[in-house]
């Protein structure tokens, strides 16, 4: 069972106290903070392994926790929210926050995106770096530089970038990158894989409408184009 440390971030009770409840029969450990100021102390403090965030808080937003958390820290967030539009959820994702799951939720899919979150891939099955031109992967150290210029992917976006760079050339389907990305038991992750992959794309192509690295299969998947 696992012992990592998960921060839960709600200024509800209830909702704390049910999350609690259900992460530590799985083996986790919890801290709790209610406030924007509380969390990023509780980050910084205890340097949890994780952070399931809400994003309404008495003294502030959540984006904001985000946004001043990735100056220092990529620590993986899971945002929980009533928010649907594709916006909103672009915009949290820009903000840096690596998932988001929208209320209500059972505690078999939360658990399923913990997990995912947590998952790295072993530094042992990738090769240390990938580059080409101007574009440069550093798998070791989780970076990626374009034009000399470090690049900020989240968690989702680095291992999927990496999933494909390993099988390059190769059409991966959607079915398999989202069960790559969100686990074996994932449903209707469809939309999540085309918003990651649109974000992915803003920031690692010159022109992100015509790639030249992550090509569309129509209706198939994705492939990791190596240019000779």
């Amino acid at each position: 069972m696992s012992k990592d440390l998960i921060l839960l971030v709600d200024d509800d009770g209830a909702i704390r106290k049910m999350l609690r409840i259900a992460l530590e029969a799985k083996g986790y450990l919890t801290i709790e903070a209610i406030s924007k100021k509380e969390a990023i102390e509780s980050i910084a403090l205890h340097s949890p392994k994780l952070v399931l965030l809400d994003l309404q808080l008495p003294d502030g937003s959540g984006l904001e926790v985000i946004k001043e958390v990735r100056q220092f820290s990529e620590i993986p967030f899971i945002v929980l929210s009533v928010m649907s539009s594709e916006e909103d959820k672009i915009s949290l994702l820009d903000s840096g926050a690596d998932d988001y799951i929208t209320k209500p939720f059972s505690m078999g899919e939360l658990l399923a995106r913990i997990r995912t979150a947590l998952r790295r891939l072993p530094v042992e099955e990738t090769p240390s770096n990938w580059e080409k031109e101007s574009l440069v992967v550093d798998f070791v150290n989780h970076q990626v530089v374009k034009n000399q210029i470090q690049i900020r992917l989240t968690p989702t976006e680095f291992q999927i970038l990496t999933f494909l760079i390993k099988n390059s050339g190769k059409v991966i389907t959607h079915d398999v990158l989202i069960k790559k990305i969100w686990g074996e038991q994932a449903l209707n992750e469809m939309n999540s894989l085309r918003v990651h992959i649109t974000q992915l794309r803003k920031k690692i192509e010159d022109s992100p409408s015509e790639p030249r690295f992550l090509i569309t299969e129509p209706g198939i998947g994705y492939r990791w184009v190596t240019q000779s």
